[in-house]
């Protein structure tokens, strides 16, 4: 696969890595077009064509992120790649909550990494060959920053907590609520959500194992994974995003080939808020999900099954439920206080606490 007939807007303000980049991916048969900060990048963004914006961070007058947020709203569909050094990690994160696809570590020392790429979010698959070589390579940059993770445990703290969302998130069919509590400065705990379109909401909780600095790194892959599948979706290209059970398959087969030797417990629901009709699916055993109404929590009958992050994981328990006015749906850890703290109202998103046990719990009600 070549990379020609797909239009690249490179928006780098270094002018040597710029130059190299253009002319390595237009001896691939990539169009490309050059900018060389945030605000000339979004100036060409409004008079071309593009398929991919692959993108600085840290540049002067406009800087990437920026740049990103104000081609989304233009486009919220285009594929977007970030570049960026270790220091701005805080900034790659913000860039795959407002849709990026991916991003790549500075210095980027093989070419062929950023084709691979771009390959990946941009053509469909034609075999087996070219589906282990993009699973070879897609994560093969956020991977290097492993071992950073693993020995500083700072700035694993920090990764971390910037992917963490408000306590309360308002979408225009639905409100998802939740909170957090971690005696330790990584959580093993991950919650997030999407409004995937304007009838469908998907909402997750994941908890990893072994409980230390990977977590942190383990909450980045997953967040970018189902980022991936939300453009996916978003260009017609897939509905894996909204169906758990297929979600959770793809979620195993990219831990298994991250390298990170995480195992993970995770409950993913996507809800339709049109028809209030709610698919669960569970991996694991180290969550439950709740029905919320007048009465308290009823626990949904989800048998246990296997975590994801194994070699002969098969397949989720799963549920459709169709919710009726007033109910809710929650995930939570096992502790009890966590369930009365949830029946409390007690959303405060994520926080530091020794006095309760690790863990929380995510409400979603429309």
């Amino acid at each position: 696969m070549s990379l020609k007939d797909v239009t690249v807007l490179l928006v780098e303000d270094d002018p040597v890595f710029r130059k190299l980049v253009s002319g390595f991916l237009s001896n691939r048969g990539a169009e490309i077009i050059e900018a060389e900060d945030g605000a000339l990048g979004l100036q060409a963004f409004e008079h071309h064509n593009v398929d991919v914006v692959l993108a600085d961070l840290s540049m002067p007058n406009m800087g990437g992120l920026e740049m990103l947020k104000a081609i989304h709203k233009i486009d919220p569909a285009v594929c977007s790649i970030v570049i960026s050094g270790n220091n701005v990690m805080a900034d790659v994160i913000d860039a795959l909550r407002i849709g990026a696809n991916d991003y790549l570590v500075k210095p980027v020392v093989d070419l062929f990494m950023i084709e691979a790429v771009i390959k990946q979010y941009l053509q469909p698959f034609h075999g087996t060959n070219d589906i282990a070589e993009l699973n070879q390579l897609s994560m093969l940059e956020l991977s290097e920053n492993l071992a950073l993770l693993k020995k500083n445990t700072a700035a694993a703290m920090h990764v971390q907590q910037q992917l963490f969302p408000a306590s309360v998130i308002e979408y225009p069919n639905a409100r998802v609520q939740y909170s957090l509590f971690n005696a330790s400065e990584i959580s093993s705990y991950f919650i997030d959500s999407a409004m995937v379109d304007n009838r469908y909401v998907v909402m997750y909780m994941a908890h990893f194992y072994p409980e230390d600095n990977p977590a942190a790194f383990a909450s980045v892959l997953l967040r970018s994974f189902i980022n991936f599948k939300l453009k996916e979706y978003r260009n017609n290209l897939s509905k894996m995003v909204i169906e758990p059970g297929q979600m959770l398959k793809y979620l195993n087969e990219r831990l298994l080939k991250s390298g990170l030797d995480i195992v993970t417990d995770m409950i993913y629901i996507s809800l339709d808020v049109e028809s209030f009709r709610a698919q669960i699916c569970q991996a694991g055993s180290g969550l439950r999900c709740y029905l919320r109404n007048q009465d308290g929590l009823t626990p949904l009958a989800l048998a246990d099954s296997m975590s994801l992050g194994l070699l002969d994981w098969s397949k989720p328990s799963s549920q459709f439920r169709t919710l009726l006015p007033h109910e809710k749906l929650c995930i939570s850890s096992l502790y009890p206080i966590h369930q009365r703290l949830l029946l409390d109202d007690d959303f405060t998103g994520l926080q530091s606490n020794a006095d309760i046990p690790a863990g929380g719990f995510i409400q979603i009600s429309c």
